[in-house]
């Protein structure tokens, strides 16, 4: 049986960009409404809700557990245009599920 929650969080990035792996420290914890059951395998699926700055922002996402996740807004950062890291406030929705 699947179980599935969703939710949506309002993220900005006042920070430089992330580029070393595993530095959540700049991160915001998002706690489930109800935990998911005991050692089930969960993936989170975010996307970007609004549209409120010129820079495309890139949504990371970490140390997914039963009861929540850490998300950052993180602006992609690839190809001939590098980003700062810093982006305008975003509503991000999430859906949560069991595999």
């Amino acid at each position: 049986m699947s179980f599935i929650q969703t939710g949506k969080i309002d993220l900005r990035s006042d920070n430089p960009i992330e580029t070393s792996g595993g530095n959540t420290s700049t991160f915001t914890r998002v706690t489930f409404p109800t935990p998911f059951p005991a050692g089930a395998n969960v993936v989170v699926l975010p996307l970007t809700q609004t549209f409120n700055g010129p820079e495309t922002p890139g949504i990371r996402v970490h140390d997914v557990t039963n009861t929540g996740f850490l998300i950052r807004l993180n602006e992609v950062y690839a190809g001939a245009t590098k980003s700062d890291g810093k982006h305008i406030t975003e509503t991000i929705g999430w859906l949560a599920a069991t595999v």
